[in-house]
Protein backbone atom coordinates (compact mmCIF):
# COMPACT_ATOMS: atom_id res chain seq x y z
CA UNK A 1 0.00 0.00 0.00
CA UNK A 2 1.27 3.32 -0.93
CA UNK A 3 0.06 6.64 -0.66
CA UNK A 4 0.94 9.95 -2.42
CA UNK A 5 -0.23 13.62 -1.55
CA UNK A 6 -0.83 16.24 -4.28
CA UNK A 7 -2.78 19.31 -3.40
CA UNK A 8 -6.14 18.41 -1.34
CA UNK A 9 -6.31 14.71 -2.49
CA UNK A 10 -4.46 11.86 -1.00
CA UNK A 11 -4.55 9.24 -2.85
CA UNK A 12 -3.86 5.56 -2.19
CA UNK A 13 -2.61 3.20 -4.59
CA UNK A 14 -3.04 -0.77 -4.07
CA UNK A 15 -2.67 -3.82 -6.48
CA UNK A 16 -3.63 -7.08 -6.52
CA UNK A 17 -2.02 -9.53 -9.52
CA UNK A 18 -0.20 -6.25 -10.84
CA UNK A 19 3.26 -4.08 -9.56
CA UNK A 20 2.25 -1.12 -8.98
CA UNK A 21 5.23 1.02 -9.83
CA UNK A 22 6.22 4.13 -9.68
CA UNK A 23 5.34 5.75 -12.69
CA UNK A 24 1.96 3.82 -12.71
CA UNK A 25 1.39 5.28 -9.14
CA UNK A 26 2.09 8.82 -10.46
CA UNK A 27 -0.35 8.67 -13.13
CA UNK A 28 -3.02 7.37 -11.21
CA UNK A 29 -2.54 10.02 -8.50
CA UNK A 30 -1.84 12.98 -11.50
CA UNK A 31 -4.81 11.63 -12.88
CA UNK A 32 -6.84 11.33 -9.81
CA UNK A 33 -5.88 14.69 -8.67
CA UNK A 34 -7.10 16.63 -11.78
CA UNK A 35 -10.67 16.25 -9.80
CA UNK A 36 -9.81 18.22 -7.04
CA UNK A 37 -11.88 21.18 -8.50
CA UNK A 38 -14.87 19.53 -7.70
CA UNK A 39 -14.19 19.23 -3.79
CA UNK A 40 -14.73 22.82 -2.69
CA UNK A 41 -11.23 22.72 -0.62
CA UNK A 42 -12.13 19.68 0.85
CA UNK A 43 -9.62 17.19 1.58
CA UNK A 44 -10.93 13.88 0.21
CA UNK A 45 -8.80 10.49 0.00
CA UNK A 46 -9.49 8.36 -2.92
CA UNK A 47 -8.63 4.58 -2.97
CA UNK A 48 -7.76 3.08 -6.12
CA UNK A 49 -6.80 -0.69 -6.14
CA UNK A 50 -5.92 -2.19 -9.08
CA UNK A 51 -5.66 -5.44 -10.62
CA UNK A 52 -5.08 -7.78 -13.27
CA UNK A 53 -7.32 -10.88 -14.53
CA UNK A 54 -6.04 -12.47 -17.29
CA UNK A 55 -5.94 -10.03 -20.34
CA UNK A 56 -8.31 -7.49 -18.23
CA UNK A 57 -6.44 -4.14 -16.45
CA UNK A 58 -8.67 -3.18 -13.79
CA UNK A 59 -9.17 -0.25 -11.95
CA UNK A 60 -11.83 0.67 -9.26
CA UNK A 61 -11.44 3.65 -7.30
CA UNK A 62 -13.68 4.82 -4.41
CA UNK A 63 -14.28 8.53 -2.74
CA UNK A 64 -15.97 8.62 0.32
CA UNK A 65 -17.24 12.59 0.41
CA UNK A 66 -19.95 13.24 3.02
CA UNK A 67 -21.47 10.47 3.61
CA UNK A 68 -21.53 9.70 -0.38
CA UNK A 69 -19.46 7.56 -2.02
CA UNK A 70 -18.11 8.11 -5.47
CA UNK A 71 -17.10 4.91 -6.98
CA UNK A 72 -15.89 4.05 -10.55
CA UNK A 73 -14.73 0.67 -12.22
CA UNK A 74 -13.11 0.45 -15.49
CA UNK A 75 -11.19 -2.63 -17.22
CA UNK A 76 -9.42 -2.48 -20.50
CA UNK A 77 -6.35 -4.21 -22.01
CA UNK A 78 -3.99 -1.63 -20.84
CA UNK A 79 -3.69 -0.38 -17.23
CA UNK A 80 -3.48 3.48 -18.19
CA UNK A 81 -6.59 3.41 -20.43
CA UNK A 82 -8.19 1.70 -17.71
CA UNK A 83 -7.25 5.01 -15.35
CA UNK A 84 -8.13 7.44 -17.71
CA UNK A 85 -11.21 6.00 -18.58
CA UNK A 86 -12.22 5.83 -14.81
CA UNK A 87 -11.42 9.52 -14.36
CA UNK A 88 -13.55 10.49 -16.81
CA UNK A 89 -16.77 8.15 -15.61
CA UNK A 90 -15.97 9.83 -11.59
CA UNK A 91 -15.93 13.26 -13.25
CA UNK A 92 -19.13 12.70 -15.08
CA UNK A 93 -20.81 11.36 -11.54
CA UNK A 94 -20.25 14.49 -10.28
CA UNK A 95 -21.16 17.09 -12.62
CA UNK A 96 -24.57 15.11 -12.73
CA UNK A 97 -24.71 14.60 -8.51
CA UNK A 98 -23.77 18.66 -8.58
CA UNK A 99 -26.31 19.82 -11.16
CA UNK A 100 -29.00 17.65 -9.68
CA UNK A 101 -28.06 18.93 -6.17
CA UNK A 102 -28.39 22.09 -7.49
CA UNK A 103 -31.27 21.72 -9.08
CA UNK A 104 -33.02 20.50 -5.80
CA UNK A 105 -31.59 23.31 -3.96
CA UNK A 106 -31.71 26.35 -6.53
CA UNK A 107 -27.85 27.09 -6.19
CA UNK A 108 -24.25 25.72 -5.73
CA UNK A 109 -24.32 21.96 -4.78
CA UNK A 110 -23.76 21.10 -1.47
CA UNK A 111 -24.27 17.54 0.15
CA UNK A 112 -27.06 17.40 2.21
CA UNK A 113 -26.00 17.76 5.82
CA UNK A 114 -27.75 14.74 7.90
CA UNK A 115 -28.20 17.02 10.58
CA UNK A 116 -30.50 18.90 8.87
CA UNK A 117 -33.51 17.28 8.71
CA UNK A 118 -34.92 19.89 6.80
CA UNK A 119 -33.10 19.21 3.80
CA UNK A 120 -35.02 16.11 3.48
CA UNK A 121 -37.73 16.67 0.14
CA UNK A 122 -39.86 13.63 1.20
CA UNK A 123 -40.07 10.67 3.86
CA UNK A 124 -41.52 7.87 3.23
CA UNK A 125 -42.59 4.51 5.97
CA UNK A 126 -42.29 0.56 4.93
CA UNK A 127 -44.22 -2.08 6.71
CA UNK A 128 -43.18 -3.45 9.51
CA UNK A 129 -44.91 -6.64 8.99
CA UNK A 130 -42.06 -9.21 8.59
CA UNK A 131 -42.13 -10.65 5.20
CA UNK A 132 -40.16 -13.19 3.19
CA UNK A 133 -38.12 -12.35 0.22
CA UNK A 134 -40.31 -13.58 -1.87
CA UNK A 135 -43.32 -11.61 -0.16
CA UNK A 136 -41.24 -8.42 -0.94
CA UNK A 137 -40.01 -8.89 -4.23
CA UNK A 138 -43.85 -9.34 -5.08
CA UNK A 139 -44.39 -5.89 -3.43
CA UNK A 140 -42.14 -4.03 -5.38
CA UNK A 141 -43.60 -5.43 -8.28
CA UNK A 142 -47.28 -4.50 -7.44
CA UNK A 143 -45.52 -0.87 -6.56
CA UNK A 144 -43.83 -0.54 -9.63
CA UNK A 145 -40.57 0.38 -7.87
CA UNK A 146 -37.13 -0.32 -8.31
CA UNK A 147 -36.32 -1.32 -4.94
CA UNK A 148 -38.05 -2.48 -1.89
CA UNK A 149 -37.31 -2.01 2.10
CA UNK A 150 -39.09 -4.41 4.62
CA UNK A 151 -37.95 -6.53 7.35
CA UNK A 152 -36.91 -9.84 6.96
CA UNK A 153 -39.07 -12.57 8.40
CA UNK A 154 -36.01 -15.22 8.84
CA UNK A 155 -33.54 -12.79 9.90
CA UNK A 156 -35.40 -9.46 11.51
CA UNK A 157 -33.12 -7.27 10.09
CA UNK A 158 -34.07 -4.54 7.54
CA UNK A 159 -33.18 -5.47 4.26
CA UNK A 160 -33.46 -4.15 0.61
CA UNK A 161 -34.71 -5.82 -2.48
CA UNK A 162 -33.91 -4.14 -5.76
CA UNK A 163 -34.13 -4.74 -9.52
CA UNK A 164 -30.91 -5.03 -11.47
CA UNK A 165 -30.07 -3.22 -14.82
CA UNK A 166 -29.80 -7.09 -16.03
CA UNK A 167 -33.66 -7.20 -14.93
CA UNK A 168 -32.42 -9.78 -12.02
CA UNK A 169 -32.97 -8.90 -8.86
CA UNK A 170 -30.64 -8.21 -6.03
CA UNK A 171 -30.96 -8.39 -2.09
CA UNK A 172 -29.41 -6.04 0.19
CA UNK A 173 -28.86 -7.33 3.95
CA UNK A 174 -26.19 -5.84 6.80
CA UNK A 175 -23.06 -7.70 7.05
Amino acid sequence: MSGSRCFKMDVIVRGKNVEVTEALKEHVTRKLSKMDKYFDHREVTAHARLAVEGEDHIIEVTIPLDGLILRGEETSPDMYVSVDRVVDKLERQLVKYKARVKRRHGHEAKPMNPHHPEELVRRKTFPSKPMTVEEALMQMDLLGHDFFAFTNAETDVINVVYRREDGGYGLLEPG
